[in-house]
């Protein structure tokens, strides 16, 4: 309903920041990560998400449409809610949260405050059971990146990109013009930069 919200930074907490546009200031939930991109009193962009319950209405707010597109992917984990997405994505970028569920990494996601081993292994089976049906359904071209680099990285940066929302077909483009050899979250990082979604 509310893609972004455009305007002075008029405060921020610990855990929210708030936007004045046209007179109005949008209290956004937020993500330590973006908290430290954003300037007291400097226009400021926040890609949001609108979370209506019976009992509240909330509006969360972030600096790239990656991190947005991580909060929506682990919220729809079930079991996991707002506030878990957003301490994980308090902890770990989004580039960090898909490697640690492209390689099974529980240790890794359980460093969110709050996050449990039994949470963090439901984010990782949910969330790779959602990209092995999108890796099926592309796997021409999954098996293109394959074939041209056995030995590199790009298959890795192929699955972690998956759990971010990405089809092997968005980003292989991309990633066979970059060096295989580099380590897979700079491919992830490039590859994003390079879609525009930084």
């Amino acid at each position: 309903m509310i893609y972004s919200v455009r305007g002075k930074l008029i405060h921020t907490t610990s855990s929210s920041a708030v936007v004045e546009c046209g007179g109005i200031g949008y209290n956004c939930q937020t993500t330590i990560n973006t908290l430290k991109t954003l300037k007291q009193n400097s226009e400021v962009t926040l890609y949001t998400y609108l979370n209506v319950r019976e009992d509240a209405v909330e509006l969360f707010g972030f600096s790239t449409k990656t991190e947005l597109e991580t909060f929506k992917t682990l919220i729809s984990v079930s079991g996991v809610g707002p506030k878990a997405g957003l301490a994980v994505l308090s902890e770990l970028t989004p580039e960090q949260v898909a490697m640690a569920i492209a390689s099974d990494d529980v240790k890794t996601i359980t460093r969110a405050q709050g996050i449990g081993k039994k949470i963090a292994q439901r984010i990782i089976l949910e969330l790779k059971d959602k990209l092995a049906k999108s890796i099926v359904s592309d796997s021409g071209v999954t098996a293109v990146v394959q074939t041209a680099a056995v030995t590199g990285n790009l298959p890795k940066a192929v699955e972690a990109l998956g759990v971010l929302g990405y089809t092997a077909a968005d980003v292989t483009p991309i990633l066979t013009k970059l060096d295989c050899t580099l380590p897979v979250e700079q491919l992830i990082a490039e590859t994003l930069k390079q879609m525009g979604r930084k």
